[in-house]
């Protein structure tokens, strides 16, 4: 890109006002070059509106809003710009990559290849059409199309990255690990390619590895704005006792909840635990011995140390074999309890969660699709009992308890009247973990750090259950087995089952 971009540059100067489209377009090259994309696209963008016609400054535009990461807008550009030079690949890589950015994953392979059959020797093309290809889901082209874009340029960390993400996806983590250490050799800062190794690394079971890496999460673009710093010390695992430890949460509920179980160990060590949280979960973390829960919207109390919630693990020295709080951590409100089993019908009870937070990144694998058909087998004194939220809350015709599970303190009230839980991959999991309650779990092919591979079992919650499919979107296979197994336990093997 530089080279053009010094190209223009290097043409004789014309003397002009500082708000002329010529200046502006000087301006926005340099601001190109100097690597400010942002300055670059408002000042090219000003340029192109006196001067709509000139290709230079359109064609620079493009990449400008690609490296700000202005994806509908280079969508537009990039189009407008193709009306003209149809058989350019720059922009035709430009509007792939946008086109995958924006989640239209079929659309951006169609757009990198009629980028390669232009430019077959673009590393880049041949690293974000199987980046595309693995958000399809299809991995098998996924490595091979950036197999080929390392060796046309074995020194693009990116594509490394990617192997490793893919090659993780795929199970292959010996593969994977050494595809991310590849690109770290290459560029020791790249946060992307700390991260992947930290997933394949938890995956494997290697935690100390695992969670050193996920320290880069701070570092890493897309994350590192949930991650400013709070005056006073960091704490780093030193002596808590008579200490006040404020514990920052972070990223999802359900982690929020996985992670608790260290906030007992700082009372232990006499220290005083302060979590700041979600208002939804404040009352249910309230039901840990020693410690204190505040809403991380509220002003925060005063305290001596603070530290980030999923960085614990790592202050504790966590191994597969030093888990804390496998069996039991949260506890549920007795007199909620009471109200709920006034609410629920008697007899035995399973609750049941097929969808997850659709905004939740990986959803589309972890949660049952909505029109997946799921038949509840018909068992004489069982009754399902409903865990969902929102739009999926009727997809299997149980009664909407949403009115009542105002926080998580109702949801575990709720959940601790259950005898089991069947969940995919949600918060739901983690709150019947936490409450030692038997919940079996649901997982996709390539699944969550946490669940790691092949095991049935979880070292963090004794009482789950892990049912993984055994393909990639392969839901038929792990409900008919769920369904099956229903009746099993609560009939005697006598299910009159439907298929699933």
């Amino acid at each position: 890109m530089h080279t053009l971009v010094d190209h223009a540059l290097a043409q004789p100067p014309v003397t002009t006002g500082a708000d002329d489209e010529h200046a502006l377009y000087m301006r926005g090259l340099l601001a190109l070059r100097k690597g400010d994309a942002e300055e670059a696209a408002s000042l090219l963008t000003r340029a192109l509106r006196r001067q709509p016609t000139h290709r230079g400054m359109r064609r620079n535009l493009v990449r400008a809003l690609l490296a700000a990461e202005h994806y509908d807008q280079v969508l537009h550009q990039a189009n407008a710009a193709l009306a003209g030079t149809p058989d350019d690949g720059e922009l035709h890589f430009a509007r792939a990559t946008a086109l995958n950015a924006l989640g239209q994953h079929t659309k951006a392979c169609a757009a990198f290849a009629r980028a390669l059959s232009l430019r077959p020797d673009h590393a880049a093309s041949w690293l974000n059409m199987g980046n595309a290809s693995a958000d399809l889901d299809d991995l098998v082209s996924a490595e091979t199309l950036c197999r080929t874009a390392i060796r046309l340029d074995p020194h693009l960390p990116e594509a490394h990255a990617s192997l490793g993400h893919i090659l993780t996806l795929r199970g292959r983590l010996p593969e994977a690990i050494e595809a991310c250490e590849a690109a770290i050799s290459l560029r020791p800062d790249f946060a992307q390619a700390h991260w992947n190794l930290a997933i394949a690394a938890l995956l494997s079971g290697d935690l100390p590895r695992g969670f050193g890496e996920y320290e880069w999460r701070k570092r890493h673009a897309r994350y590192r704005a949930d991650f400013p710093d709070l005056p006073g010390q960091r704490w780093d695992g030193g002596d808590a006792c008579g200490r006040t430890i404020l514990v920052r949460s972070e990223q999802g509920l359900g982690d929020v909840i996985q992670f608790a179980r260290y906030l007992p160990l700082i009372h232990e060590a006499g220290g005083t635990p302060v979590l700041a949280c979600a208002p939804s979960l404040v009352p249910l973390m309230r039901s840990i011995p020693g410690v204190r829960a505040v809403a991380s919207s509220d002003r925060l109390p005063a305290y001596d140390a603070w530290v980030d919630q999923i960085s614990l693990p790592g202050v504790y020295g966590t191994t597969l074999d030093s888990i804390s709080g496998t069996e039991r951590y949260l506890f549920a409100d007795p007199i909620l309890v009471r109200i709920w089993h006034a609410r629920l019908p008697a007899g035995r009870r399973v609750g049941i969660a097929l969808a997850g937070n659709p905004k939740h990144p990986a959803d589309r694998r972890r949660s049952v699709p909505a029109d997946f058909s799921v038949a509840l087998p018909d068992i004489p004194g069982l009754s399902f009992v409903n865990l969902q939220h929102g739009e999926s809350v009727g997809r299997l015709g149980l009664p909407d308890l949403t009115p009542w599970m105002t926080d998580y303190a109702e949801t575990a009230a709720l959940i601790d009247c259950l005898d089991l839980v069947v969940t995919v991959d949600t918060s739901v999991a983690h709150l019947a973990g936490a409450l030692g309650k038997p919940a079996w779990v649901l997982l996709p092919h390539a699944p969550d750090w946490r669940w790691m591979v092949e095991r049935s079992d979880s070292p963090w919650y004794r009482s789950i259950r892990l049912l993984r499919q055994p393909s990639p979107g392969d839901w038929s296979s792990v409900l008919t087995r769920v369904m099956a197994e229903l009746g099993d336990r609560y009939a005697g093997g006598s299910t009159g089952i439907p298929p699933a």
